[in-house]
């Protein structure tokens, strides 16, 4: 994960920071962990916001559905008021935040038919990871269906400060890093 600027949040309390994206978006996040290792302060992130999904919807010819998530800033930019107004009729609000879309209000009950899995192979090792996604919302824009959901399993961001007091994401991959991410998910 790149380098990103770390502020703590006055607005809310010591307990988060407010993460920025390379394009200056921001994130506030709170700080689910923390634990010391090799001088450093490593850090498990959740954002404070309900994290979603924008995915274009299509049918092919055997009925099968088939999504995609839109990753793409220019393409989000294209259909983010049509999502905005969608949303904001089921009392959420959709924000461009750092890193992720976030809605804030109230999340309705979860109902297995709203429930969406996603099947995905690991380029490492081919093996199928399933993430489950909860419907919100489905509009259309310039003849395309889009479905709006939030994932089940929260969103974590992994960061650490360095000696020098500098706070960076940092991917578990990254310098043998994974048993301190593991250690900061067992904690829970």
């Amino acid at each position: 994960m790149p380098s990103s600027r770390f502020d703590q949040n006055e607005q809310y309390d010591e307990e988060t920071l407010t993460i920025v994206d390379e394009d200056g978006r921001s994130l506030p996040c709170y700080i689910e962990q923390s634990i010391e290792a090799d001088n450093m302060t490593y850090l498990l992130l959740v954002p404070i916001d309900i994290p979603v999904i924008i995915m274009s919807i299509n049918q092919d010819s055997d009925h099968e559905l088939e999504a995609a998530m839109l990753d793409d800033d220019e393409a989000i930019a294209k259909i983010f008021n049509n999502a905005k107004a969608v949303l904001a009729e089921q009392n959420l609000y959709l924000h461009h935040t750092g890193y992720t879309l976030t809605a804030t209000g109230e999340l309705p009950p979860i109902e297995e038919e709203q429930i969406l899995t996603l099947e995905s192979e690991e380029k490492n090792d081919d093996t199928e990871e399933e993430e489950e996604l909860q419907s919100l919302c489905y509009f259309f824009h310039a003849d395309q269906k889009y479905g709006i959901y939030t994932p089940l399993t929260p969103l974590l961001f992994f960061a650490r400060y360095d000696a020098e007091n500098h706070l960076e994401l940092v991917s578990p991959d990254q310098e043998n890093l994974l048993p301190i991410l593991e250690e900061l998910l067992s904690d829970e």
